[in-house]
């Protein structure tokens, strides 16, 4: 089986407790590739070419980042418009992504039960994501569950553990 690529996705880490033991996580793993975007590409100018071969080269890829005003951070939104172009990862000659898994893992300030119709804010954490998903769904992606970790700022050492467990775990989900 080819190794997960992990597409990391966090423009503050240094202020983050939550997605950076999951980095490192997903770091102490044989069958998962990292590649963090802030670092790599600071300045956005993404190499196209690249991220194109890492995800030709991966059977699942996995987006990890922090919700960020009811979306992802921009350099996640500015990857998508230059990477998966037309011809390639969709339309009538792309194709290139068709089959491959795609999941992601979603971090957030607010309580689980906010993200619902009767919630503080309003919608699910599907609604809010059903850009992504289904930008993920048109290049013939298959998206796998999400994974979610709420109130990621008041996280304890001791839930830590158990979210680390459970992000290990669906790491490894097929």
């Amino acid at each position: 089986m080819k190794p997960i690529l992990l597409q990391f996705v966090h423009p503050a880490l240094e202020k983050s407790q939550v997605n950076r033991r999951l980095l490192e996580a997903a770091l102490g793993r044989d069958d998962v590739l990292v590649n963090d975007l802030y670092e790599r590409y600071p300045d956005f100018h993404i190499d196209v070419d690249r991220e194109k071969a890492l995800m030709e080269s991966h059977d699942s890829i996995a987006f990890q980042f922090p919700f960020y005003w009811y979306s992802s951070p921009a350099l996640l939104k500015e990857w998508f418009d230059l990477v998966l172009q037309y011809g390639w990862a969709y339309g009538s000659e792309g194709g290139a992504l068709v089959g491959r898994k795609a999941r992601l893992a979603v971090t957030t300030g607010a309580p689980a039960d906010s993200y619902s119709k009767n919630g503080h804010n309003g919608y699910t954490m599907g609604e809010f994501l059903r850009p992504i998903t289904q930008t993920l769904e048109i290049c013939g992606m298959r998206v796998g569950n999400p994974f979610f970790v709420h109130e990621s700022l008041h996280i304890k050492d001791k839930e830590m553990g158990s979210t680390l467990e459970q992000f290990e775990s669906w790491l490894s989900e097929e």
